[in-house]
């Protein structure tokens, strides 16, 4: 069993702070951290605009960026309905930004306190989200990646999807990870079902398969460090 990540914090939750109408009047009362993804990009692509996304406008386009694999082009963004070349521009200027100054790539995981801020801003997703971090041998982030998108209480999930891309990496290690925006963490039989796959796909191709966790908007459980994971 892989000690050096069962050194385990025991305090999981995390508390979100209270919800106020305006986004800008959260984010200046209790920072950034406390918006969800659809909150910060209304305030980027809202702030000073005349014409505003309706919130499911705004939804719509996160659903969208969800899937892409790197940071869109401005045309490609523009085509969305309600866009245009402006807010085009500031979306991706702000996803460059962001990549270039906070990305998580090289953070060292140890114990999945350093996972979970890593994927939580997918948990309060409509549907669930089958997530895949690549790790090097130094169990160091290479890469994180959105795997399917499945359907509201279901996901669908093979290990080539999984491990295509972790391959590509020369990764050594993987941590997956789902969410349930029903908010209740315990596994279900087809979760238990899929891990197991995935752990047996991971052996066979020389991959560790380090954890497994399922998540929410305010903590998560780990599959290992609940005894559901064995090295």
């Amino acid at each position: 069993m892989d000690h050096s990540y069962l050194n385990y914090d025991e305090t999981l939750a995390v508390q979100e702070s209270a919800h106020e109408k305006d986004p800008r009047d959260k984010l200046i009362s209790a920072g950034p951290a406390s918006l969800s993804d659809q909150e910060l990009l209304a305030i980027i692509l809202n702030g000073g605009i005349r014409n505003k996304l309706s919130s499911t406008a705004t939804q719509e386009l996160l659903d969208h960026l969800d899937q892409e694999k790197g940071i869109p082009a401005v045309k490609d963004l523009s085509l969305f309905p309600g866009m245009g070349t402006l807010k085009a521009c500031a979306i991706v200027a702000m996803l460059e930004l962001g990549r270039r100054r906070f990305a998580a790539a090289g953070k060292r995981i140890t114990q999945p306190q350093d996972i979970y801020p890593l994927i939580r801003h997918h948990a309060n997703r409509r549907q669930e989200r089958f997530i895949c971090l690549s790790l090097n041998g130094a169990h160091e982030v290479l890469a994180i990646r959105l795997v399917t998108i499945g359907l509201v209480n279901r996901t669908i999930v093979h290990p080539r999807e999984v491990f295509a891309d972790p391959l590509l990496d020369r990764a050594t290690a993987v941590v997956v990870a789902h969410n349930h925006p029903s908010g209740q963490l315990t596994p279900s039989n087809e979760d238990d079902e899929i891990t197991t796959r995935l752990k047996a796909a991971a052996e066979i191709l020389g991959l560790h398969l380090l954890d497994h966790l399922i998540f929410s908007e305010t903590t998560y459980l780990s599959y290992r460090q609940t005894g559901r994971l064995f090295s």
